[in-house]
Parts: structure tokens; sequence; C-alpha cells
């Protein structure tokens, strides 16, 4: 992959990178992060990005994988400052958060992850689970579960079933 094509594949891929991440996280800033982060890591790989044929996996992955990072990082600082005693600095979710993201945050992260590379990133159950080293079967039992956790958690509290439906 040339420098002019990667460039291409950047401005196409970005966005869309970066809201699918989102959708998996529930954390725009940190989606924003480790998208980067990862176009900067495939900088340096652009002639094997090329060869896979399936750079914007490759990124999505590698994003993933950085969060994942992050994520341990944060739990390993927050037990330090445990066992030392000094209450950890958590702030709460913010009042532009939408419904759904807030749904999907409640949700095991496999689920949340499988929800989104299917929904949002349009993959079929098989490219999940080469995406994500998980079986057919288990990737169509996190769709089936997610969705029916996202059913319960996403409805109105407002609406009342009519007596007798």
């Amino acid at each position: 992959m040339t420098v002019e094509e990667f460039e291409e594949f950047y401005a196409q891929a970005v966005a869309r990178l970066t809201g699918q991440l989102y959708v998996m996280l529930g954390d725009l800033h940190e989606a924003q992060d480790v998208v980067q982060e990862a176009f900067v890591k495939g900088w340096s790989r652009r002639g094997q990005l090329d060869r896979d044929g399936q750079p914007e996996a490759w990124v999505r992955t590698v994003a993933w994988r950085l969060a994942v990072s992050r994520w341990r990082f944060r739990r390993r600082t927050a037990d330090a400052w445990q066992r030392s005693g000094a209450p950890p600095h958590v702030e709460g979710p913010g009042p532009e958060q939408v419904a759904l993201v807030e749904a999907l945050r409640e949700l095991p992260a496999r689920q949340r992850r499988t929800l989104t590379l299917h929904y949002v990133c349009d993959l079929t159950v098989e490219q999940i689970a080469g995406e994500t080293g998980l079986s057919a079967s288990s990737v169509k039992t996190h769709l089936v579960r997610g969705r029916a956790a996202l059913s319960h958690r996403l409805q109105d509290p407002r609406i009342e079933e009519a007596p007798g439906v």
C-alpha cells in the first residue's frame, strides 16, 4: 500500500471505525484514541495491510486490543490505589450519553463487541468468528443473548402493556 493509498484508506475508514469502536466501548474519546493509535501502527505495516486484503478489520482488531490493554492498565492502577487506601477518581456517565450506549455498557464485553461487529460493522457470523477467535456457535449465542438483553433494557417504562396482550 503506497502512502497515497494509505491516506485514502484512512480518509474513508477513520470515521466509520471510530463510530464502531465508540459503540463497542461506550466512550467516544477512548474510541478516537485507540483508532488513531491503531492507524499509527498500521502506517508502519502498510505493505502487509495491503497483502492481507482486509486493512479495516486489522485496524479495528488492533484498536480493540489497545482498548483492552488500557482497561487492564486502569484496573491495575485502581487496584493499586485501593491497596494504598486512596479512593480512585471515577466520573459518572454524562447526560449526553444515548440510551443505546448506556444499554450496551451494561452488556458483557463479548456480547457488546459481537453485537457491534454484526450490526454496526455489518459482519457475518463467520467474519465475526474469524475476527474474535470465537466459534460460530458462540457468536450466535452472544448475538441472541445480547439482543434479548438490549430488548429488555431499551423498553420504555412509560409504555404499559395492555391487559390481555
